[in-house]
């Protein structure tokens, strides 16, 4: 292990660790974020706004897949994932579709002298069997689990990391409009929230969980199919798991749909409901 692996896995570790000489207590929420195709820096800013600023919880951001593990964890009250279930340690092999700097200047043609190596490359899975259990055992013992978005992916390659999500991946159409439906006006998460609609990547799941946790449907009112699976999937769910809470929310590809003002109410709801104490 380098040194600069060393020492982050130090610092998230430690229930307490120094900043300009003081110690510094460790935050709520340590959160996961950010792949190929959803870069961290929209997935922090919009967060360090909804739940940091606005609700006063600190949050230790990484998108370092090895440090979801059992130690990082301890001392947190608050997991937060948005990302999906892949790794490209070999890099892209040349595609650079996933680059919006590129991709908003008219994917101009790529031209190296001399060529670029070409390689084949895969993605890879990252979790590894010790970090789903990390996760299960987290949330068993009292932790709180906030998923959001592509965090299904996650579910396809891990049992214990699937069992506490309580779903696993489909896939998704292209960007489009959708309404996000309140299914269950009664749920703490959906107080004060309407029905509402983004465009957003509209994503299915195998759901594997009771309905009654369900709260909420994304709802393609135009009738617009994907893969054979209708214009309705879920969209939200919450229930309690071991002495812990969990919560899943499917919208989250894009900034602007992160800060739709009724989103960020059920963010917060979520927050609050995840954390609160049971009797």
């Amino acid at each position: 292990m380098n040194t600069s692996r060393r020492t982050a896995l130090s610092a998230l570790a430690g229930s307490t660790f120094a900043i300009h000489g003081k110690a510094a207590k460790k935050a709520t929420a340590f959160a996961l974020i950010g792949d190929r195709y959803h870069n961290s820096d929209y997935v922090r800013t919009a967060l360090t706004r909804t739940i940091a600023k606005q609700m006063g919880v600190s949050i230790d951001f990484t998108d370092e897949t090895p440090l979801l593990n059992a130690e990082t964890l301890q001392g947190y009250k608050v997991l937060i994932v948005l990302r999906d279930g892949m790794i490209w340690p070999d890099g892209y092999g040349g595609d650079e579709s996933t680059n919006a700097a590129w991709v908003a200047t008219n994917r101009p043609k790529l031209v190296f002298d001399p060529p670029l190596p070409q390689g084949k490359v895969k993605p890879q899975f990252w979790i590894k069997p010790e970090q789903g259990k990390a996760v299960r055992s987290f949330v068993e013992a009292g932790g709180s689990a906030l998923f959001l978005h592509n965090t299904t992916h996650v579910g396809l390659t891990d049992p214990d990391f699937r069992h506490v999500l309580g779903a696993a991946y489909t896939g998704h159409p292209p960007i489009r409009t959708f309404k996000v439906k309140v299914t269950n006006s009664d749920h703490p998460i959906t107080q004060g929230v309407r029905d509402f609609i983004i465009t957003d990547e509209q994503h299915y799941m195998d759901y594997d969980k009771d309905p009654k946790h369900l709260f909420l449907q994304t709802v393609n009112e135009e009738g617009l199919d994907y893969n054979k699976q209708g214009a309705t999937a879920p969209g939200g769910w919450s229930y309690d798991y071991g002495k812990g809470r969990v919560c899943y929310m499917s919208p989250g590809h894009m900034l602007s749909d992160l800060w739709h003002p009724e989103y960020i109410k059920l963010q917060q709801n979520a927050l609050r409901w995840i954390m609160e104490k049971k009797s």
